[in-house]
């Protein structure tokens, strides 16, 4: 079974991000779930934005950084949203990493000073009408990591949610979180 290291989303550690990952326990695997927002979540994505805008992205990097320390190696880095950047950075700088799951995001290789690592298989599950991923370049990020590396998948699910896998957010959407569980728990099984 897997070790992961999970980060959540701009709203913080809000009841659905922790029953996502609690399912995954229940499949057998490890997940580790650092709170980047110290405590804090947001009833709202603006006000969650807004809040890791005050406290700096690269801190919210390196708040994961800090976590992911505390870890032994071969973990898969994964996350919602905001928790990409963590999530995605680990997977692309830490030695001994064994995956990267990345939903509602993705950020340019480049972002983060080095190629995407040929050995560390990919799975990134977005919106295809998500207007954060779609308009701020996610989408064309996550599509040069799928033609630029083997093992990449990009899973795009029919709704213009953005955080779609919380069952505690409006945007949930139940037959796309479904289908994403199953394809997380089918990646798992082969890292």
């Amino acid at each position: 079974m897997a070790r992961i290291l999970l980060f959540h989303h701009a709203q913080g550690q809000t009841p659905g991000f922790l029953t996502f990952a609690e399912e995954l326990r229940q499949a057998g695997h490890t997940v580790h779930t650092p709170d980047l927002y110290e405590g804090r979540t947001y009833a709202t994505l603006e006000e969650g934005v807004a809040h890791a805008q005050n406290v700096g992205f690269n801190n919210i990097i390196q708040r994961g950084r800090v976590a992911a320390a505390e870890l032994p190696d071969a973990l898969v880095y994964a996350g919602f949203s905001l928790g990409v950047m963590p999530a995605q950075m680990l997977a692309q700088a830490q030695p001994g990493a064994k995956g990267a799951l990345l939903s509602h995001a993705c950020v340019a290789a480049s972002e983060f000073g080095s190629p995407w690592p040929e050995s560390i298989p990919l799975q990134i599950h977005a919106m295809d009408a998500d207007k954060f991923f779609v308009r701020d370049g996610d989408l064309d990020a996550a599509q040069r990591l799928v033609e630029a590396i083997e093992n990449a998948e990009l899973y795009l699910y029919p709704v213009d949610h953005h955080l779609f896998a919380d069952a505690s957010l409006q945007s949930y959407d139940k037959d796309a979180t479904t289908l994403l569980k199953q394809r997380v728990l089918r990646f798992l099984e082969s890292v």
